[in-house]
């Protein structure tokens, strides 16, 4: 990552600001003449890569409010970093180390201890000109977990001589959305469990040895997320007991959840409407996407908000959701970011509160 330090003319606090900088394996196909065209290898595959969750638009946004502040920074008090995080999606091989986490192992805030850290996100789910957050939860953990069922491997033509992952692997995906639907008040605390990956065998007329399911889990309270582990660690080992065969899940936790501390989120969002209007400040539900972003809680009281990035004249419910190959970003929610987050900064570093 890189990171910059912008000290005050005056005395006052330190905070940390920051932008995460990475891209997707995605083919785009916004159908834009700038349209990347650039392509790699994601974990052995070779994909495109494109700015898929506006990223690229984040560091935009940094760049503006560091600007905006070095500007002013004889009568500006306090101090102020600017971080620009690296792989907050994730590392590039499973099982790394990566962004926030390693950031903070590495001791980015070793000698600069900040009181608050503020981090945003565009998000097609708001039409530009609009800002969304909330005080206390406002993004799930994210775990990643891995199921390997193992079986006996036989003729397609003879299932009787085998035992079947794959049907296994299959019965244990249905069982999990039980946990979901019957075992977990999710009205309460909201809960996703959802596979991604269902890789299995070579040829039409062999059934394997071992199948591998990857997916991921999201939660907003911990203890929630123990016992849902726990039920689906029971269900895949039970059902595949019961087929002859075995299971065994690990599970990754990429990021907690991310939780706007509350007395930091009614100053920031008093900023918000200065900046915004208003009216325009939106009370958003949880949202069950996830940020490392969260990590930097364990230095200091942190605050994120969203910056919507649907063009006038698009139904945000309908258009291409971030990670899609068709997202668009509005590019005047350039400047709605970083004007919203320059006034949070300065009312910060100010100690403006409502």
């Amino acid at each position: 990552g890189v990171t910059a330090i912008l000290k005050g003319g005056k005395p006052g606090p330190r905070i940390a600001i920051r932008a995460d900088m990475d891209a997707l394996p995605v083919t785009e196909q916004s159908g834009l003449p700038f349209a990347s065209r650039v392509t790699g290898e994601y974990r052995g595959q070779p994909v495109g890569i494109m700015h898929a969750c506006g990223h690229d638009a984040h560091v935009a946004i940094l760049m503006g409010v560091a600007s905006a502040l070095a500007a002013m920074k004889d009568e500006l008090p306090g101090e102020v970093m600017f971080v620009f995080q690296p792989a907050e999606e994730g590392p590039a091989n499973a099982g790394e180390e990566f962004g926030a986490a390693l950031m903070l192992k590495q001791g980015i805030f070793g000698d600069f201890k900040p009181d608050a850290v503020f981090g945003l996100h565009v998000w097609a789910g708001l039409p530009v000109g609009k800002v969304g957050t909330r005080s206390g939860s406002l993004m799930a953990s994210a775990d990643e977990w891995t199921l390997t069922v193992r079986g006996r491997q036989t003729h397609g033509s003879r299932p009787w001589d085998g035992v079947d992952p794959i049907m296994i692997g299959a019965q244990i995906l249905l069982g999990t959305q039980s946990i979901i639907a019957r075992q977990v008040n999710i009205a309460a605390s909201p809960v996703v469990l959802t596979a991604g990956v269902f890789q299995s065998g070579v040829r039409f007329n062999i059934i394997p040895d071992e199948a591998r399911l990857v997916g991921t889990l999201r939660t907003f309270d911990p203890a929630v997320r123990e016992d849902v582990i726990a039920r689906f660690r029971r269900t895949a080992e039970d059902y595949a007991h019961a087929g002859g065969g075995s299971a065994e899940l690990q599970v990754v936790n990429n990021a907690p959840a991310t939780v706007n501390e509350p007395a930091l989120a009614a100053r920031a969002r008093a900023s918000l409407e200065r900046a915004a209007g208003s009216g325009n400040v939106v009370e958003m539900a949880p949202v069950t996407v996830a940020e490392d972003f969260s990590q930097y809680a364990t230095a200091a009281p942190t605050f994120f908000f969203f910056v919507g990035s649907t063009g006038v004249g698009v139904d945000p419910a309908s258009a291409p959701i971030n990670h899609s190959p068709q997202f668009l970003l509005d590019e005047q929610s350039l400047q709605v970011g970083s004007g919203a987050m320059l006034q949070v900064a300065l009312d910060y570093l100010h100690g403006e509160v409502d």
